[in-house]
């Protein structure tokens, strides 16, 4: 009996984000949703990642009406978003009020899978995130962040499997966001998994390195299910592998049964083709592999925006510099995969780390990270770094959303006429700056509120957001 195997669509968001900093507009997805709707995908990956930011920073639109006007012209597919768990799709954590507000209204707005990960894969930063997406019925599905170090090893993913499944995850997805899979390690991972329990796995993975499309046929052989690929234009390098290219790949196994059209593949590469070459200025434009991303661990859409952002500082010469400096701070704070905000507080460290000096100053965000405030880091700190920064009676050791009081109150309270609905009230709850800008913009035209909504600055301006 054959089985069957089927892909998701990144091309409207990861594989955006990862090769031409996710600029690309809803009007330019548009003429492509129905081709897209009937290739016979399990679902189109959308939203979530860094769209929500990109929309409201730099396109002049709302999320919320992205997500409503694709759900529209998509009839026949699942859609699917990537929320980063108790941080949604911001840079810190969120309490649970704004969570499950958030949930709601995506799923309302047209949202049928969400996954959710953790950047430190600390599940109890994931919890809420699985239990309100199964409350309001959408699929919850589980990401591992996948990385390399001494602590990283099979019995540490197994564990983490373990505790995803009592919180009953529909699905589980192996995230590996710098591209680190080989094909053994994939294999290995898959089968491990396979052998203890029947959980449908979806690989992600991105081919910074060179490997992803033969570490996908790894995990294919090993029983994964489900595959993240992107058409070709957006494909490749910093992205995830070319749909074209797997299809081809997997149909020629007799035991496997494939649901996609390819005769819509052209067309849809040629339009995409157009798409990316509107957005040259911010094209990560990389050329080969990277190799250096084995020991940097940096993941493509952290690659693609922190070339587009050291271009923008005049600073591109010191990139190797920063690649090399990444693993000496991923490895002071006890290792955490590079993926947002994680990657985000390793990166903006390493340039000031390379601008400044080794740790002559640290961000914010790296004290908060050193106090517990983003969770359990999977590996100790070190110990020297930690007592020169922070006192000991700082460091929390409860699930750092326990420590936050709920905000969607007092929100709506300071918004007043500037928010009409849940959904302008929860823009503002993650980007208080440029959310306010926006729908001043929106509702007010050019006329200036006496007050801002929130006095609270935008995080991680430096290095834009990596999943």
């Amino acid at each position: 009996m054959k089985r069957t195997l089927e892909f998701v669509d990144t091309t409207l968001r990861d594989a955006h984000q990862s090769t031409i900093a996710t600029r690309m507009t809803i009007a330019e997805m548009l003429p492509m949703l129905e081709k897209i709707d009937n290739v016979g995908y399990r679902a189109l990956e959308v939203w979530g990642g860094a769209t929500f930011d990109a929309c409201l920073r730099y396109l002049n639109e709302d999320p919320w009406q992205r997500l409503r006007t694709i759900r529209k012209h998509i009839k026949h597919t699942k859609l699917q978003m990537l929320l980063r768990g108790q941080n949604i799709l911001g840079y810190k954590h969120y309490p649970d009020d704004v969570l499950e507000l958030f949930v709601k209204k995506a799923v309302e707005n047209g949202i049928d899978i969400i996954r959710i990960f953790d950047a430190l894969n600390d599940v109890r930063n994931m919890e809420k995130s699985i239990q309100f997406t199964k409350k309001y019925g959408a699929h919850a599905q589980a990401a591992l962040a996948y990385t390399i170090s001494p602590v990283h090893t099979p019995e540490y993913y197994a564990g983490l499997v373990d505790e995803l499944i009592k919180l009953g995850i529909d699905s589980l997805c192996i995230k590996d966001m710098a591209g680190l899979l080989t094909p053994k390690r994939a294999y290995d991972l898959v089968k491990s998994i396979k052998s203890h329990s029947d959980i449908k796995i979806e690989m992600h993975t991105h081919c910074t390195v060179g490997t992803g499309q033969m570490a996908y046929l790894a995990a294919m052989e090993a029983g994964a299910d489900y595959f993240d690929t992107a058409t070709a234009p957006l494909s490749g390098a910093s992205s995830q592998p070319p749909v074209e290219a797997m299809y081809e790949s997997f149909k020629e196994y007799e035991d496997v049964k494939l649901n996609l059209n390819p005769d819509l593949f052209v067309p849809i590469a040629d339009y995409f083709e157009k798409v990316r070459e509107n957005h040259a200025d911010v094209d990560a434009n990389i050329k080969h592999i990277n190799i250096r991303v084995l020991t940097s661990q940096v993941p493509g859409g952290m690659l693609s925006n922190l070339i587009n952002q050291l271009k923008e500082q005049n600073a591109i010469d010191r990139l190797k510099e920063v690649l090399d400096e990444i693993p000496v701070v991923r490895k002071d704070l006890g290792y955490p995969p590079l993926v947002t905000p994680t990657s985000q507080i390793v990166g903006v460290q390493a340039v000031m780390n390379v601008m400044m000096g080794r740790y002559k100053k640290i961000t914010r965000e790296v004290q908060a990270y050193l106090k517990g405030l983003y969770g359990r880091s999977p590996a100790k700190v070190n110990q020297e770094f930690l007592n020169r920064f922070i006192d000991p009676k700082e460091i929390i050791n409860k699930r750092p959303a326990d420590q936050l009081e709920p905000m969607l109150e007092r929100i709506r309270n300071e918004a007043g006429h500037l928010a009409e609905s849940d959904e302008d009230i929860l823009s503002l709850a993650l980007f208080p700056d440029i959310a306010a800008k926006f729908l001043r913009e929106r509702y007010f035209g050019e006329i200036k509120l006496d007050r801002e909504i929130l006095n609270e600055n935008e995080e991680f301006e430096g290095i834009y957001p990596a999943d």
